[in-house]
């Protein structure tokens, strides 16, 4: 009563004080807005896409941006699916695309191996039993925001839609999506020596 129906619908109030931003695609999020967050974190970098190829494709200087990020102290985690699971291969065919799933995870392999001597990057494979529920949702967290993508059935991750939280309050959105994560990370699994 205090407020005006105007008022309260301009001004943010409750748990949507955690929203910034909404994308209808994934691909529609500006590049710089993932630069200005990798570049802002100073303590946390999660990765937790099933693939996370496009990063490598499109931030310039990924490679001398995490070494950097690792050398401050950052701790930096990507969590990627497995390139040969039957879960990849089962989404392959529903995505009937050229560059595969499994081609897209292998792209982040590559590029992961060339930071392997990077101290404070760490690479895992999610848990066979929890990829069913990491394949349908992307996380990547930079300290207090994150970009959270739930995947639409049909649809790859860039053709998604797309949030842009931070953290405001506990057990917020924010926190409900990165210990999703958090979790998925520590059931996750080391990959197999390359």
């Amino acid at each position: 009563m205090l407020w005006p129906k105007s008022v309260r619908s301009a001004v943010k109030t409750g748990h949507d004080r955690e929203v910034v931003s909404v994308y209808p695609y994934r691909a529609a999020c500006p590049s710089t807005v993932w630069a200005e967050l990798i570049a802002s974190a100073e303590r946390e970098l999660i990765f937790a896409g099933y693939t996370n190829y496009f990063l490598w494709l499109e931030q310039p200087a990924f490679h001398a941006t995490l070494k950097a990020k690792a050398r401050t102290g950052c701790r930096i985690r990507f969590l990627i699916g497995d390139p040969d699971s039957e879960l990849t291969r089962a989404r392959e065919r529903i995505e009937d695309v050229a560059l595969t799933v499994g081609t897209r995870i292998r792209i982040t392999l590559e590029n992961l191996d060339k930071l392997r001597q990077a101290e404070g990057i760490e690479m895992r494979f999610c848990g066979p039993d929890d990829a069913p529920n990491f394949i349908s949702l992307s996380v990547f967290r930079f300290d207090d925001d994150a970009l959270v993508t739930p995947h639409l059935a049909l649809l790859s991750g860039h053709d998604s839609p797309m949030m842009h939280l931070r953290k405001r309050d506990e057990g917020g959105l924010f926190d409900r999506f990165t210990e999703h994560a958090d979790v998925l990370w520590s059931r996750a699994i080391e990959p197999p020596a390359r």
